[in-house]
Protein backbone atom coordinates (compact mmCIF):
# COMPACT_ATOMS: atom_id res chain seq x y z
CA UNK A 1 0.00 0.00 0.00
CA UNK A 2 1.79 3.38 -1.24
CA UNK A 3 -0.95 6.10 -1.55
CA UNK A 4 2.07 7.79 -2.94
CA UNK A 5 -0.58 10.91 -4.03
CA UNK A 6 -2.05 11.32 -0.26
CA UNK A 7 1.10 11.10 1.38
CA UNK A 8 2.46 13.82 -0.75
CA UNK A 9 -0.74 15.99 -0.12
CA UNK A 10 0.13 15.31 3.63
CA UNK A 11 3.69 16.52 2.91
CA UNK A 12 2.19 19.50 1.58
CA UNK A 13 -0.22 20.48 4.23
CA UNK A 14 2.57 19.82 6.83
CA UNK A 15 4.62 22.46 5.44
CA UNK A 16 1.82 24.49 5.85
CA UNK A 17 1.49 23.65 9.39
CA UNK A 18 5.21 24.72 9.49
CA UNK A 19 4.86 27.50 8.09
CA UNK A 20 1.40 28.48 10.08
CA UNK A 21 3.62 28.20 13.44
CA UNK A 22 6.22 30.27 11.78
CA UNK A 23 4.17 32.86 10.67
CA UNK A 24 0.71 33.18 12.52
CA UNK A 25 0.49 36.69 11.44
CA UNK A 26 -0.38 35.47 7.56
CA UNK A 27 -3.61 34.51 8.13
CA UNK A 28 -4.86 37.92 9.79
CA UNK A 29 -2.83 39.42 6.87
CA UNK A 30 -4.93 37.14 4.39
CA UNK A 31 -8.13 38.48 5.77
CA UNK A 32 -7.80 41.82 7.16
CA UNK A 33 -5.69 45.27 6.74
CA UNK A 34 -6.75 45.80 10.48
CA UNK A 35 -3.77 45.40 12.19
CA UNK A 36 -4.98 44.68 15.78
CA UNK A 37 -7.58 42.59 14.32
CA UNK A 38 -5.01 40.84 12.33
CA UNK A 39 -3.09 39.69 15.56
CA UNK A 40 -6.39 37.74 16.56
CA UNK A 41 -6.09 35.34 14.12
CA UNK A 42 -2.50 34.18 15.42
CA UNK A 43 -3.79 31.54 17.59
CA UNK A 44 -5.86 30.32 15.29
CA UNK A 45 -2.91 30.56 12.82
CA UNK A 46 -0.91 28.20 15.08
CA UNK A 47 -3.99 26.15 15.58
CA UNK A 48 -4.49 25.34 11.99
CA UNK A 49 -0.32 24.95 11.97
CA UNK A 50 -0.90 22.00 15.31
CA UNK A 51 -3.31 20.51 14.02
CA UNK A 52 -1.91 20.29 10.17
CA UNK A 53 1.10 18.38 11.47
CA UNK A 54 -0.94 16.01 13.71
CA UNK A 55 -2.65 14.98 10.59
CA UNK A 56 -0.53 14.98 8.00
CA UNK A 57 1.88 12.73 10.40
CA UNK A 58 -0.86 10.55 9.82
CA UNK A 59 -1.31 10.39 6.29
CA UNK A 60 2.67 10.02 5.95
CA UNK A 61 3.33 7.34 8.92
CA UNK A 62 0.05 5.32 8.76
CA UNK A 63 0.27 2.03 7.71
CA UNK A 64 -2.45 0.82 6.93
CA UNK A 65 -4.93 2.47 3.82
CA UNK A 66 -7.84 2.54 6.58
CA UNK A 67 -5.53 5.56 8.83
CA UNK A 68 -4.25 6.51 5.36
CA UNK A 69 -7.76 7.76 4.10
CA UNK A 70 -9.03 8.85 7.48
CA UNK A 71 -6.18 10.96 7.63
CA UNK A 72 -7.17 12.31 4.45
CA UNK A 73 -11.25 12.53 4.96
CA UNK A 74 -10.42 14.68 8.20
CA UNK A 75 -8.36 16.93 5.91
CA UNK A 76 -10.41 17.65 4.10
CA UNK A 77 -13.40 18.44 6.35
CA UNK A 78 -11.40 20.45 7.66
CA UNK A 79 -10.13 22.49 4.45
CA UNK A 80 -14.22 22.86 3.80
CA UNK A 81 -14.82 24.07 7.80
CA UNK A 82 -11.72 26.48 7.45
CA UNK A 83 -13.01 28.14 4.31
CA UNK A 84 -16.61 28.33 5.92
CA UNK A 85 -15.82 29.72 9.10
CA UNK A 86 -12.92 31.81 7.56
CA UNK A 87 -15.21 32.93 4.86
CA UNK A 88 -17.77 34.44 6.93
CA UNK A 89 -15.02 36.55 8.99
CA UNK A 90 -13.83 38.20 5.36
CA UNK A 91 -14.13 41.67 5.14
CA UNK A 92 -15.37 42.00 1.89
CA UNK A 93 -16.17 39.81 -1.57
CA UNK A 94 -12.84 39.89 -3.07
CA UNK A 95 -11.15 38.43 0.33
CA UNK A 96 -14.08 35.79 0.89
CA UNK A 97 -13.77 34.53 -2.70
CA UNK A 98 -9.59 33.84 -2.00
CA UNK A 99 -10.42 31.91 1.30
CA UNK A 100 -13.08 30.43 -0.42
CA UNK A 101 -10.85 29.17 -3.43
CA UNK A 102 -7.86 28.12 -1.35
CA UNK A 103 -9.21 26.40 1.45
CA UNK A 104 -11.95 24.50 -1.26
CA UNK A 105 -9.25 24.15 -3.75
CA UNK A 106 -6.91 22.73 -1.40
CA UNK A 107 -9.83 20.22 0.04
CA UNK A 108 -10.89 19.21 -3.80
CA UNK A 109 -6.46 18.42 -4.29
CA UNK A 110 -6.85 16.34 -0.90
CA UNK A 111 -9.63 14.72 -2.19
CA UNK A 112 -8.76 13.98 -5.88
CA UNK A 113 -5.47 12.29 -4.47
CA UNK A 114 -7.39 10.13 -2.15
CA UNK A 115 -9.80 8.97 -5.29
CA UNK A 116 -7.02 8.04 -7.63
CA UNK A 117 -4.91 6.40 -4.16
CA UNK A 118 -8.16 4.40 -3.13
CA UNK A 119 -8.83 3.34 -7.24
CA UNK A 120 -5.05 2.15 -8.06
CA UNK A 121 -5.37 0.31 -4.55
CA UNK A 122 -8.76 -1.38 -5.77
CA UNK A 123 -6.70 -2.27 -9.36
CA UNK A 124 -3.57 -3.86 -7.26
CA UNK A 125 -5.93 -5.82 -5.27
CA UNK A 126 -7.73 -7.62 -8.02
CA UNK A 127 -6.51 -10.99 -8.93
Amino acid sequence: MTFTWSRLMSAATASYGVYALADPRHLGRALTDNEPEQAGFDLLARTYGARDLTVSALGLLGRSPRTVTTAMLIRIACDVSDGLLLAARAEDEQTRTKVLGVTFGWGALNALALLQDRRAARLTARP
